[in-house]
């Protein structure tokens, strides 16, 4: 009975895991996990992330203030851009949830279910205060340290949400330093299904299903799109897309991101 009861909790737990992108298990899985954020909200995360310095405990408050965020993303210093900023900050409370896998044993494991920020405090005067989720932390240093190492002023210049997913996950894959004021960028493979591309750049339903756009829908509003402005930023770099396809159906995409001499060495 004992046996059938875990089966069905191990079912159980599997269903709640399908609704979000990841189950966390490292860092670079983070930068996964929140399709459903905007281009703005994705910006204002990013700006948070700037923060975080290589050796930063767990529990460190970080501060960081409205009127030079909205300066800093060339916004109007209006009563429209203070709500810009705070509604931003309210969706990232609301949509960062992460699942974390917890060990009690070696014949029972489970999973955290808790968020990227532990608060976020906005004041009258625009001071933001905020901290990561002491058991989400770690990862977010470690991120930082790893693989998050592009600069901010890097994600402002992009526009697309789809853009700035596609950077996240190159940067991840990353064979190599991440360095474009050197002239150094990496190499990057990233595969995945159908699905797991559209959960990436679209994020899911609350029934953990991702947007079902048309492969073709997909492939031409963002995948291309992405792909066409990374291009733009970084023109340094040759990008290849190889359509996996089952029965002439699209299963899946692989992204070959390749980095190529522009001048001569002298």
């Amino acid at each position: 009975m004992a046996i059938k009861q875990n089966r069905k909790m191990e079912q159980a737990i599997g269903n709640v895991l399908s609704r979000d992108n990841y189950l966390v298990t490292q860092a670079n899985d983070l930068s996964k996990s929140f399709g459903k954020l905007t281009a703005f909200q994705h910006k204002v995360l990013d700006y948070c992330f700037s923060s975080v310095q290589r050796d930063d405990p767990a529990d460190k408050k970080y501060v960081i203030n409205s009127a030079e965020m909205i300066k800093y993303f060339g916004m109007q210093s209006s009563g429209a851009s203070y709500n810009r900023i705070v509604n931003a900050f309210h969706a990232l409370n609301e949509g960062t949830a992460i699942y974390l896998k917890v060990q009690r044993s070696p014949d029972d494991w489970g999973i955290r279910m808790t968020s990227l920020f532990g608060y976020i405090d906005t004041y009258q005067s625009g001071r933001v205060e905020f901290k990561f989720n002491r058991y989400v932390a770690p990862y977010v240093v470690q991120l930082k340290k790893k693989y998050y190492s592009f600069r901010l002023s890097e994600l402002a210049r992009v526009k697309s949400k789809y853009t700035m997913t596609l950077m996240k996950l190159w940067n991840a894959h990353g064979l190599g330093k991440w360095d474009p004021y050197h002239q150094q960028l990496p190499d990057a493979v990233i595969e995945g299904s159908l699905d797991e591309w559209r959960s990436w750049f679209l994020g899911v339903d609350n029934k953990g299903k991702p947007k079902q756009w048309s492969a073709g829908r997909f492939r031409q509003n963002a995948l291309d799109v992405a792909i066409k402005e990374l291009g733009k930023l970084y023109p340094a770099i040759v990008i290849t897309v190889e359509t996996q396809t089952k029965q002439r159906r699209v299963i899946g995409y692989r992204i070959d991101i390749h980095p190529i001499q522009t001048g001569l060495n002298v």
